[in-house]
């Protein structure tokens, strides 16, 4: 019922529609055999008027059940889109640390493995509508040949259903645990493809990663998929079983109580061996529908969970970020627990301003709270008290998206995109043409198109491509976190000695996260961290600027 609930969304009447279309062709199914049993039972009463109504039954059989098919399988493909694309809304549109916490193999398993999973569930709905309507119909025509035997047969049916529906449901159990273990192999093979190089270089930690965690996460999703499978396969073959456990009833046991005429019997043996088609195609459908359940069930919760999570706007024409006067941060803290430790980190609270036209270093050890300070200040994370200020109107969940178009970062996790998404400039090729001339990329990368020729290049020429999105967004702030972490000398001067000054001249604002104490002296202020509070503790820090020896 919960692949009807999940159509029924997206389209009410084709759903409907489809489904008594798949009802009419098993109709049209069990009004064939019946035609053709009393054909058998009586050939002496066959006339052209059998014959037409025989060729009609089949042509009625035929349209409903392509009508059916068509319908649903459309409908399908439409919701599974809905689904995906909602989805992936819903997660752009949770807050960075929700995500973070959730973890990208949580995600991308939901979306690469859960949706699939009812995907195909969807497309043999048509097939169980069908089947359903073939045993439905064939049920009643039963009862129209003979009550008192179709009372015993169904009570036999009802047995059987529930010695079924028993170990159906343990093995439910089974396809959840092999879904949860899917979420921990995810993990497992993203480090595989992130950690190879590490792998490759020390051949004990690749034998524990695979024997203790790859091949750990791997055989918890077998075990539990073979045992469920196992279950469906013997509870598949138990259910054939009692279809001729009933033939045989009928045949041996039918005759000797008496009161059931040959033609009744003849009957009830063709129609029950004819619905064992149906019942075969339905008991192998159950392990992909069991699967669609558990799938429909983990989306269900992620959505709900990151529907509760979505604070922010996800889509919409946003207008161009307009130049500020005054940007501060009003005793904003941030509280959270980091990977592998008991205690929470706790940041701030902190009081800072950022005006136009000045380079602020911000410096301090690892784990200081230098990032989360850039994401607090860009808007990706939100403070949990305090708040954050432009030219004196607050940043809430109202105007936050609007308030983080005023940034142009690139962060030392950061992601490259092989077009120039977002960027519309009628010279756009050109001004990209020149600055990787600068950034001596010429000869590595063109751009044709806001496409990218390639970024499979070496780290830093990466995020030189990085800085190149970056300064072709032009706008108010940028942050850039350990930039020049992975250039060479050269590079290093040009960004510290040309590229800074260059945005500086234009106005902008620029937070330039760095550890190269040799080029302290391009920053206006430079603002220092320890653990998550402001250090004011640094020593001789030269200036050429009118904020000379300004620290913060």
């Amino acid at each position: 019922m919960k692949f009807i609930f999940f159509l029924l969304k997206s389209s009410p009447r084709v759903v409907i529609a489809a489904i008594v279309a798949g009802f009419v062709a098993g109709i049209s199914n069990t009004a064939l055999l019946a035609l053709i049993n009393r054909t058998l039972s009586q050939p002496q009463n066959s006339s052209t008027r059998t014959i037409w109504i025989f060729a009609g039954l089949c042509a009625l059989m035929i349209i409903s059940r392509c009508t059916s098919s068509i319908s649903l399988v459309r409908l399908a493909c439409g919701a599974i889109f809905d689904l995906r694309m909602g989805l992936c809304r819903r997660i752009i549109g949770v807050p960075l640390r929700r995500l973070e916490e959730l973890g990208a193999p949580r995600l991308l398993a939901t979306l690469t493995d859960d949706v699939p999973a009812i995907s195909n569930a969807l497309t043999v709905i048509p097939l169980i509508s069908m089947h359903s309507a073939i045993i439905v119909t064939c049920l009643i025509y039963l009862a129209w040949l003979s009550g008192p035997v179709f009372l015993a047969v169904a009570a036999f049916m009802v047995l059987g259903v529930v010695s079924y529906y028993i170990p159906f449901n343990r093995a439910l159990r089974y396809l959840n645990a092999s879904r949860q273990a899917w979420d921990v192999l995810s993990r497992h093979l993203q480090a595989l493809t992130q950690g190879t190089k590490e792998l490759k270089l020390h051949q004990q930690r690749r034998e524990e990663f695979f024997k203790d965690s790859l091949e750990a996460s791997a055989d918890s999703v077998r075990r539990n998929s073979i045992t469920a499978d196992s279950i469906y396969s013997i509870t598949s073959g138990w259910g054939q079983l009692l279809v001729f456990v009933l033939i045989g009833t009928l045949l041996f046991v039918g005759p000797a109580i008496g009161g059931v005429n040959q033609q009744t019997l003849v009957g009830y043996t063709l129609i029950v061996l004819y619905i064992m088609t149906p019942l075969e195609v339905l008991l192998n459908l159950t392990p992909t529908l069991a699967r669609a359940n558990v799938a429909i069930q983990k989306v269900e919760r992620m959505g709900l969970s990151l529907q509760a999570q979505a604070t922010e706007a996800s889509d919409g024409q946003l207008p161009a970020p307009a130049p500020f006067k005054r940007l501060e941060l009003k005793n904003v803290a941030h509280a959270y627990r980091r990977e592998g430790e008991e205690e929470s980190f706790i940041f701030g609270p902190v009081n800072m301003t950022f005006r136009p036209g000045e380079v602020v270093f911000l410096v301090g050890g690892n784990g200081s709270g230098k990032t989360t300070l850039a994401k607090l200040l860009t808007g990706l994370y939100v403070p949990e008290s305090g708040e954050v200020r432009v030219d004196g109107e607050s940043i809430t969940n109202e105007n936050r998206e609007q308030y983080r178009q005023l940034f142009s970062t690139v962060f030392s996790d950061f992601y490259l995109f092989d077009t120039l998404l977002g960027l519309s400039r009628e010279d756009l090729d050109a001004r990209a043409g020149q600055f990787l001339s600068e950034l001596q990329l010429q000869e590595k990368v063109q751009v044709v198109n806001r496409k990218l020729s390639t970024t499979e290049l070496s780290q830093g020429q990466r995020k030189r491509l990085a800085l190149l999105t970056a300064y072709l967004e032009d706008r108010p702030f940028y942050v850039f976190d350990e930039w020049a972490a992975d250039q060479d000398r050269f590079f290093k001067s040009v960004f510290y000695l040309e590229l800074l000054p260059q945005l500086k001249a234009r106005g902008k604002t620029v937070l330039v996260i760095s550890h190269d104490d040799r080029y302290y002296h391009v920053a206006d202020r430079i603002i220092k961290l320890d653990y998550g509070k402001l250090d004011a503790e640094i020593s001789e820090v030269y200036t050429e600027t009118a904020f000379a020896r300004q620290v913060i």
